[in-house]
């Protein structure tokens, strides 16, 4: 069994993807995860890794990092708010994100 890490932090846990690659910021624009150059379809990604964060007393605090790797090999990170439905979102990423 491969054994899973967690870090205790959104910012620990970005700094250590970061150091295994995955060194893109992705945002989310309807069916396609963007950088400045590329647009990825939601069948071209997958998810290869999830850290949820909770806040102690503020929802707000709360926070999930997506680790990501297209089928083209770019490795990235999406965050997003705990839960959050994403109003530029598609249902197809929706679902893929929450592992529907």
């Amino acid at each position: 069994m491969q054994r899973q890490v967690h870090y205790a932090t959104v910012s620990e846990a970005l700094e250590k993807l970061k150091q295994q690659g995955f060194t893109i910021d992705f945002n989310i624009d309807g069916n396609h995860l963007i950088t400045r150059e590329q647009r990825i379809h939601h069948d071209e990604f997958e998810i290869v890794d999830v850290y949820r964060y909770e806040g102690d007393t503020d929802p707000a605090d709360e926070a999930t990092v997506y680790a990501i790797q297209s089928k083209e090999g770019l490795k990235g990170v999406l965050v997003t708010g705990y839960g959050a439905s994403h109003d530029n979102a598609s249902d197809e990423i929706l679902k893929k994100l929450h592992g529907r």
